[in-house]
């Protein structure tokens, strides 16, 4: 919390460097108004930064040093990344917390790898404008003008279009032909996997926790909206709490003048702010504060 005796020229540095001590007053707070410990966790939209493995070691850093007897909740807000580091993080909320739950918040977008995680708690808090999204997998590839990214259900579902018709063409099939030559079977196969695995964690976690008891093959059913771009036709898409709700996940709603849903909104432009100018990651709880710094760009020498 920021301590106003100190000196007026370290508050300003506070201030202008959006140091931890900006927010902690924040994280007072909203303790007081969930009755639980909250952590946040933020990746950039604006730097290259992806949910991955080393998150889950920064944020067991973080659990470990808080009382989480009663359970706690996790404000997360990313654009996603990587389905394996999900899981892996789930396992560590879920791991640390006595309750073996802990309740999600989403202030503003938790895209992707971040929905899967959210899919891990028992509860997902959103306001009228927070976003979910698809969970399938995307893939970058390099264009001539540059990386493009490419659903990778979508992939499989043009190389299959193109070889039915390859296979039924009764005439001149060389067009398809030329067409199939662009695909490595060998990579079909990877991006197969990669969507059943994001299905499956999916499915899994969702399973053992705010769907429990339900079959994996009915939460399949349930949750179809994020698992392929056919429903929603683009993975940026976002899907609000309504629809998310009518998935069967246990979603509470806040109001705008929630004044629970304010110090959210305001702790979430704090730190979204502070992951779009000052770092590309932060992991943080009321005592503590890990930061990732965007990494240098390398120009090439002339």
């Amino acid at each position: 919390m920021v301590n106003e005796h100190q000196p007026i020229y370290n508050i300003v540095m506070d201030e202008q460097n959006q140091s931890h001590k900006t927010r902690q007053a924040l994280f007072v707070k909203l303790e007081e108004e969930f009755g639980l410990p909250i952590v946040s966790y933020f990746t950039s939209f604006r730097y290259p930064a992806m949910i991955d493995s080393a998150d889950a070691d920064i944020l067991e850093g973080v659990l470990q040093k808080l009382d989480l007897s009663k359970g706690f909740a996790l404000i997360i807000n990313s654009p996603g990344g990587d389905g394996l580091a999900a899981e892996r993080i789930i396992n560590v909320c879920r791991s640390y917390s006595g309750t073996k739950e802990f309740i999600s918040i989403v202030p503003g977008k938790a895209k992707s790898a971040a929905t899967m995680i959210c899919f891990g708690s028992s509860k997902i808090v959103m306001g009228p404008t927070s976003e979910l999204g698809p969970i399938d997998p995307q893939v970058t590839i390099p264009e001539n003008d540059g990386l493009k990214r490419f659903s990778a259900y979508n992939i499989i579902e043009s190389y299959k279009n193109l070889f039915k018709k390859a296979v039924e063409e009764k005439g001149n099939i060389q067009p398809y032909l030329q067409q199939l030559a662009n695909y490595d079977e060998r990579e079909i196969r990877e991006l197969e996997c990669a969507v059943s695995l994001s299905k499956s964690i999916s499915a899994k976690t969702l399973a053992s926790g705010m769907m429990k008891g339900q079959s994996e093959n009915d939460i399949y059913e349930k949750i179809k909206i994020f698992l392929s771009p056919e429903h929603t036709k683009t993975h940026g898409r976002p899907i609000y709490r309504d629809e998310a709700k009518s998935c069967g996940l246990n979603i509470e709603y806040k109001d705008i003048k929630d004044s629970s849903w304010k110090l959210i909104y305001e702790l979430y432009i704090r730190t979204n702010n502070f992951v779009s100018t000052k770092a590309q990651k932060c992991i943080e709880s009321k005592n503590h504060s890990y930061i990732v710094l965007p990494q240098p760009q390398r120009f090439p020498a002339r």
